[in-house]
This record gives structure tokens, sequence and C-alpha cells, in this order.
């Protein structure tokens, strides 16, 4: 695999691994391990996918037709490929990466990108913390190599053809890639062919190239390789998770699993962020706690917090309940946490005047922040007047202590206390059109009116429909009444009379 740095700095690690070869016997017992390969199908016809080094010694090499490499060999053993399950394997082990940096990059089909800016300083420096990857690699059964450079087109070279766990110091990347075989590029092979063909076969000699004659003869394509690998462009990477540099990291010497010491590091690495946040004077709206498994795995729960914080209390308080679903299983090893949602949060000088309000959010934000972790966050929430005319769109969820907009409603429009979430068709009796009803039937019970106001005429919100779907059904005049019982009700008849539709009685609100 290959380790990777931008600006920023970054690994690249490179899939050093070969299909296992199988043994045939060779005489006097002894088992000599038969050159391997796996096979694909490409375009309908079956190609090599992988060869182990057996096979590369042979002279077999990847992409090379299946018929030929068993005619150059024919004691070659082959396979099925398996590309989709690759792909997973590859997936798998970018989130396995995340406990070295919270921004991991696959680089399909055989590599990973890590961006590494900020954070080698938790190994003691970027060779240490490339020797800890590829190590803990290499005890699972994965071998690799990896580099770290300034761009993630030098720590791909050098991973790939340079020397392993090469560790270029900023600005050194010109230096150690001249020698280095232009297919260290990543351009396309007919075109690194190309190049070979002309002589130009190193890094070093293509960079001493003027560049108008290989834009004129190449391509920009092959310029802009060349300035990535040199540090001199930038490259986007698809992170598995957008990147952060509110990272916090803890490693045990022995692994963990009892629950108080789960909640423990919970609260220290807590501690250790909050720090960094108070320093800096930023606060987090989300933070991402993970527990990475001796197995591999990484158990990963999140907290969200209805204001910008940094209290390492309440956080850690936050993650406690949570700490029970943890399965430790043959210990944790390591204990991330990131902050996300960061924005600049200054200290308050409090004032006697806001005292009361300070104390108010102060105290009732923990409580909210403690129920949205517990029921979900869309289910805590409160209401909002909005300003439109139609009832049913006049009010809105807001998050539970967001600024308070103004007043939408007009003061010279009462509402009903209660507003029915969907409108419940009645059966009303008026005498004339235009006039209230003297009775309706609602539910199976009829109601008499004594007492009624209105109407108020709502036309709909035209703007919303396609020019010409506006229609007279559309309009509603709406009645507050009053039934002989003292009940009051908020009606509305839909349509106008001498339309195409007749119009229709409903209740939509009570009190």
């Amino acid at each position: 695999m290959s380790v990777a740095e931008t600006s920023n700095r970054h690994i690249g690690k490179h899939r050093a691994d070969t299909p296992t070869p199988n043994p045939s016997p060779q005489g006097g017992g002894e088992q000599i391990a038969a050159p391997f390969a796996l096979i694909a199908s490409d375009r309908g016809v079956r190609r090599l996918y992988a060869v182990d080094e057996a096979a590369a010694a042979l002279g077999l090499f990847v992409g090379q037709k299946a018929t030929d490499a068993m005619a150059l060999v024919p004691e070659l053993v082959i396979d099925e490929a398996d590309p989709e399950g690759d792909h997973a394997a590859l997936i798998a082990l970018v989130h396995w990466c995340v406990r070295f940096s919270p921004a991991v990059a696959a680089d399909a089909p055989d590599g990973l990108f890590l961006d590494i800016t900020g954070v080698d300083h938790l190994w003691g420096g970027e060779a240490a913390l490339l020797d800890d990857l590829l190590d803990r690699l290499a005890r699972q059964g994965i071998p690799a190599r990896g580099a770290v450079a300034g761009s993630p087109g030098a720590a791909w070279a050098l991973a790939r053809y340079g020397e392993d766990r090469a560790v270029a110091a900023p600005g050194a990347e010109a230096e150690l890639l001249a020698p280095l075989p232009v297919t260290a590029l990543r351009l396309e092979p007919q075109t690194a062919a190309q190049l070979i063909r002309l002589g130009l076969a190193r890094i070093g000699q293509l960079a001493g190239t003027p560049r108008d004659q290989i834009a004129r003869r190449f391509g920009a394509a092959v310029l802009t390789r060349l300035d990535q690998a040199l540090v001199r462009a930038e490259e986007a990477l698809m992170f598995s998770r957008p990147a952060t540099p509110w990272f916090a990291r803890l490693a045990f010497a022995e692994p963990i699993s009892a629950p108080e010491d789960l909640a423990r590091a919970s609260r220290d690495i807590a501690e250790r962020l909050c720090a960094r946040l108070l320093a800096e004077g930023q606060g987090a709206g989300r933070f991402e706690l993970a527990f990475h498994r001796l197995d591999g795995h990484a158990q990963r729960l999140a907290i969200g917090l209805s204001l910008p914080g940094r209290d390492a209390g309440p956080i850690a308080r936050l993650f406690a309940p949570m700490l029970e679903r943890v399965d430790p299983g043959f210990g944790i090893e390591v204990v991330t946490l990131a902050a996300e949602r960061v924005e600049p949060l200054a200290e308050r000088q409090i004032g006697l005047e806001s005292i009361g309000e300070t104390a108010r959010e102060d105290g009732i934000a923990p409580l909210v922040d403690r129920l949205a972790n517990r029921l979900g966050e869309d289910r805590v929430w409160r209401a909002e007047a909005f300003p439109s005319h139609i009832p049913e769109r006049a009010v809105v969820r807001r998050a539970a202590l967001t600024a308070r907009a103004g007043p939408a409603w007009e003061k010279g429009r009462p509402r009903p206390v209660r507003l029915l979430g969907r409108p419940e068709p009645i059966e009303a009796t008026a005498p004339i059109p235009d006039d209230p009803p003297v009775q309706f039937r609602w539910r199976g019970q009829v109601r008499r009116v004594r007492r009624s106001e209105g109407p108020e005429r709502l036309a709909e919100e035209w703007w919303r429909r396609p020019p010409g779907e506006t229609a007279p059904s559309h309009v509603r005049d709406y009645y507050r009444v009053e039934d002989d019982t003292g009940a009051r009700y908020w009606l509305f008849r839909a349509g106008l009379y001498g339309g195409p539709d007749p119009p229709r009685w409903w209740l939509h609100g009570l009190g």
C-alpha cells in the first residue's frame, strides 16, 4: 500500500500481497510452490488478474491472456478472481485505517491514501506512524508497502517503485522521484510506453524536458500527473468521511475491555480534544467516538449538541449511556474522537440584564441534548411561526434551541388553539351561500351553531402550482363558530358556489 501527503502530509499504501501459491510435489518429498495466478473476464477475454512472485519470475504479468500464460507456463495454477470481494475488503481496510487518520481514501484496486497532517506527532513522527501501520497490516497477513510524501502522487510513486517505507522530507520529492520510471506517474499505459520509446524512461528525464514539447506531443494530462507528483499542483481525494483536523487519539499499552475503563477513556479523550477547541476558540455540534478492537473492527458512537460546545464533562456524560452497546471483543487498543460542525465559539460576558436568559439557555441545553441523543434528533424540536397565510404551512419545526424569528402571524387574524394535522370532512347546513352553517355533523354527532364569525377568505398559494392549475375549488372561506354547549370550532368551505364542483365543508381546528 502507499501512504501519501499533499501540502498536507499524506501516506500512500500499496498492497504488496500476492495470491497464495499452491504447493506441488517436486521429487524427494519436497513441496515447491507452483506459480499461481487469478483470472477474470475482460470484454469477453480471460486475462490474468493477479500473479504471485513465482509466476512473475517466469514472465507472466497482469492483463496477459490466460491462454498465452498457460502456453508459456503449463504448470501454472489458476483460480477465479473476486473483484467485488476485493473491493469490499479494501473498503473494510479504509474503515480500519481511521485509527491512524480521520481522512482515508481508497485507491482501487489495491491502495489507500491517508492524510496524516497534524496526527503524526501522536506516534512520534511520520516514520513511526508508517512503521506502526505496516507492521499491524503484516501481523494480520496483509503484506504492504508504504511511503510518506508531500502529495498523493509522490507517495503513490514511492510506495510502488521506490524504497519501501520511504519518508520524503518536504521539498525532496523531485530528487527521490527522479530515478523512478515514468510509469510511477500513474499515466495511461500507451502514453508511458511511448515516453519510454522516445528515451524518456525516468521521471527526472521527463521533468527536464521543455513543458511545451510535452504538452504538444502527449497532452496536458502528462504535465498534470507530473506536477501532482512533484507537489506543484493540488489533487482532490475522495475520503471515506469528511476530513476534519479536530481529531484526538488514545492508544493503550494493554487492551481494555471493562466498562469502567471504556468510560474513563471516553472522558479522557473528550478532555484532550476539548482542550484544543478551547485553546483555539472553537466549539463543535457533533462528536464521533470510535473504539478500535484488536480484530480490526471499529465500533462508533455519535452524539449531537443543540448548541456548539467544548465542555468535556457533558460530552462524556452523553456518551456514557451508549457505552453498554460497545462489544470490546478481545480488547480495545485505540480510541479516537472526532469533532464535526466546528465553528467559532467565543467566551460570553454575562451582564446583569442577560443573567436570566443565559441561565435559562445553559440550564435547558443539557436537557435537550440528553433527550435528543436518547430519542433521536428529529424528535426534539419546537414549533415556530412561518410567514404563510395557509394555516397548515404557518407553523414549521425548528431545532430546539435555535434563535427565534420575529412574529409571523397577523394579530388581526386569530387562529384556533389546536390546529388539526389534517382537515376532517363535515356535513354542514347553511341557509344561503356565503353564510356560516347553522349546524354541522362531525364524527357522527350533530352540533348546532349558536354564534359565528366570518368569513375569512384564503386563496391558494398560486406560485406553488404550475401555470393554469389554479382553480376556484382551492379557495377557502373560514368561519369561527360556537355550538350550543360552548365548544368552539374553526370551519371552512372549499370552493365557490356556481363553480364546476360543488363546495365542501371541512373542520380544521378546535378552540
